[in-house]
């Protein structure tokens, strides 16, 4: 069935036969032809009806005429016998409208309707409201006031039934777009079409809310109202995947459940203060424009259950547990809640604005101090690592990994907002974890800087800690430059993180990287090269061959475990990798080779040349060129 006015705006009385498309003078003149005896009895019968159809809508009009007369007092207090032929004629139209199952009580629209059940329903108002009021302590009127209440009730009830399916339209209408093949589309070019309501729709639930509130039956009004555009406001937030969750329900789920949620949340929030609010406020201004107070609070009471049912899912998220990574869902939820807060003043009563900005401010600001302690157990995080096996070949740590991802996408993606949290919502000066030098600098730092500073200065004293676990000093080097260049990285890839930082500790950190550098030299390759010292090789100008075989069998014997040892170590960043090997082989490579050059002559050709000389330089350079892939493999072959 069509509620929509814009094609039908009236009852069905059931006196005309709108089902045939056949003209009614062709329709009797064939019947004629067919049963010219049967035919003159029905035209007489249809043209007796029209007569009476005529005469009770002329009879309706001049009975409300005299009615006028009496309301007005110009018939004294008598009551005409007009009143009874009135209510007899109603009571006869009311009880042929057409009332089917499907439309839920309301009678069927007739196209052809002049709006005569409308101006029933006003003047059975006006003339209960009249007799009741007249007549209340007149006990030989009660059987006739009693009439007229009754009449005047079902009159209203067929009213409220109206209302009622007019204002359910819309979720017809919306529920047709989405079968539409193109409907996907079309929402994702244009606005939703909220409330969804046509202009002449509107003019006739305008209409109604004035007839039931004149009538008496003003609760009615609000609550179908209330009732219908609440399920309305809900099945559309449904439909955003946002659905009612108790606190005691949140409470219990696990997090990747609630996780799913918010997003949708997001949505609804944003979707509520961007579209559905305003459209609402609108509607209920149109619908009650004769009584903007009762608009004003119709929206403010139906809207104000909706927003504190959306705070009471985030300050049920504030109250989960806290864990790291929660925490940019709860900034999520921080930033809706901040971006979207002046749809509250523009549309709600002063009174209740103030409430609900109230509710809003308590539950941004759970939520932000949730976010600052989740961030904060960052720091409990990188303590709780307690782990005492090294990782394996100096490799850059897991905590490493972890902190700085993590750090690096709070920062590219909510940096501002972060910012805004531990300004606003910190509880405690944010202490100066180094006590350095640099700790001056640190004032004119924001909170949120002081304490990512402090986070990653953690992370370089445990990584410090645990860079003592290995044995081997040059790996325990090797494990600081992997790290420390990892988070340089990570930093550079990040200007949020590089602005709070400041250049100074970037230099600083540089500087730090390359004294590792130069300390894992030291520990093998300087080492390395004292076997090629030609100190005590040369005795009164005559090279001393058991010296310079001990020589040479010491920087084969120190190479091999080089290579033996560290052919497992990593180094991870390639170019890192790459300026390693550099830097070593022009340390190691030209020695070497002078060595060689130098010596190699003093070397029995042979048997000797090939148990001393284990390596020739290019031999070293091949070698070199594979350290650092974190993989064993066999020494390379000597190049004849």
């Amino acid at each position: 069935m069509n509620h929509n006015p814009d094609k039908s705006s009236s009852f069905k009385s059931g006196d005309h036969d709108h089902k045939s498309s056949v003209p009614r003078a062709e329709s009797l003149k064939s019947s004629k032809e067919k049963d010219p005896a049967a035919a003159d009895k029905n035209e007489t019968n249809e043209q007796g009806g029209e007569a009476k159809e005529a005469e009770i809508k002329y009879t309706l009009e001049k009975a409300w005429e005299d009615i006028q007369h009496f309301l007005s007092g110009e018939e004294g207090l008598e009551i005409p016998d007009i009143i009874d032929k009135y209510l007899d004629l109603v009571e006869h139209k009311v009880s042929r409208l057409e009332v089917p199952e499907k439309s839920k009580g309301c009678p069927v629209p007739d196209p052809e309707d002049d709006g005569w059940f409308h101006k029933v329903v006003e003047q059975m108002s006006m003339l209960h409201r009249h007799v009741s009021t007249v007549f209340k302590s007149d006990s030989s009127r009660g059987p006739l006031i009693n009439r007229i209440g009754r009449i005047h009730q079902r009159v209203m009830s067929y009213l409220e039934d109206e209302f009622r399916v007019l204002l359910e339209e819309s979720r017809t209408a919306e529920a047709a777009a989405d079968q539409s093949p193109d409907a996907g589309q079309d929402q994702a070019k244009e606005e939703p079409n909220f409330p969804g309501y046509s202009k002449q729709v509107l003019a006739t639930l305008n209409k109604i809310s004035k007839l039931m509130i004149s009538g008496g039956y003003e609760f009615e009004c609000y609550e179908v109202y209330m009732v219908t555009r609440r399920n309305t406001i809900e099945e559309t937030l449904n439909k955003l995947g946002f659905e009612k969750i108790s606190l005691d329900d949140i409470q219990r789920m696990q997090w990747e459940a609630m996780e799913r949620e918010i997003p949708p949340w997001v949505r609804a929030f944003k979707e509520c203060a961007n579209i559905y609010f305003s459209a609402e406020h609108k509607l209920a201004q149109t619908i009650f424009s004769d009584n903007p107070s009762v608009g004003k609070s119709l929206f403010a009471n139906l809207i104000r259950v909706l927003f504190l049912q959306l705070l009471n899912f985030a300050e049920a998220i504030a109250l989960s547990k806290r864990s790291t990574e929660k925490l940019f869902k709860f900034l999520d939820i921080y930033e809706t809640l901040q971006d979207h807060s002046s749809a509250i003043d523009s549309l709600f009563p002063e009174e209740c604005a103030k409430e609900l900005k109230a509710e809003l401010t308590a539950t941004r600001s759970k939520i932000g101090e949730t976010a600052i302690c989740i961030f904060c157990d960052l720091e409990n995080s990188i303590k709780s690592d307690t782990g005492r096996t090294p990782v394996p070949g100096g490799a850059v740590h897991p905590l490493t990994r972890y902190t700085m991802n993590y750090l690096k996408y709070a920062c590219d993606e909510y940096k501002d907002t972060l910012e805004q949290v531990f300004k606003e919502h910190s509880t405690s000066k944010p202490r100066d974890y180094q006590g350095n030098s640099q700790s001056n600098n640190d004032e004119n730092q924001s909170p949120f800087s002081r304490h990512l500073i402090k986070i990653m200065d953690l992370l370089d004293s445990i990584l410090e800690a645990k860079s003592k676990l290995y044995k081997d000093v040059a790996l325990s080097n090797i494990f600081m430059m992997n790290n420390g260049r990892y988070i340089l990285q990570k930093i550079k890839g990040s200007p949020e993180i590089h602005q709070a930082m400041g250049d100074d500790r970037y230099k600083k950190r540089s500087y730090e990287l390359r004294n590792y550098h130069q300390s894992y030299k030291r520990e093998t390759w300087m080492k390395l090269l004292d076997c090629l010292n030609m100190e005590g090789l040369n005795v009164n100008g005559k090279v001393v061959k058991p010296a310079l075989k001990e020589r040479f069998k010491s920087f084969n014997a120190m190479f091999e475990e080089i290579h033996r040892t560290q052919s497992s170590w990593v180094v991870s960043d390639k170019q890192m990798q790459s300026e390693l090997r550099v830097s070593i082989a022009g340390v190691i490579i030209p020695a070497y080779r002078s060595f060689l050059g130098r010596f190699s002559g003093y070397l029995t050709p042979g048997r000797q040349t090939e148990k001393y000389i284990k390596f020739q330089p290019e031999d070293i350079e091949a070698y070199i060129e594979g350290l650092f892939d974190g993989s064993t493999s066999s020494m390379p072959r000597r190049k004849t």
